[in-house]
């Protein structure tokens, strides 16, 4: 089991916006806003079923960023 940076403070990622190339915001894990139990889910049974189908067996952890000037969301895989 592997332990994902981001959700563990050990480090920040930067990554610009697609549509506006601003800076954006990592607002966690994308399983957590499954549905209301999720995020109290063992982070690798919910890669199991989170429709990616190699996060698991490649050690990553999808996170949701959201761009703070024009709202565009992104999912950037984590290397845990």
């Amino acid at each position: 089991m592997g332990m994902c940076p981001l959700c563990n403070g050990f480090r920040n990622v930067d990554v610009a916006c697609p549509s506006c190339g601003s800076k954006m915001e990592n607002t966690g894990k994308e399983m957590d806003y499954y549905d209301d139990y999720s995020a109290y889910m063992p982070i690798d049974q919910m890669k199991l079923f989170d429709g990616y189908p190699n996060d698991f067996k490649n050690g990553e952890c999808p996170h949701l960023f959201k761009c703070p000037s024009c709202g565009k969301d992104k999912i950037e895989m984590i290397k845990e």
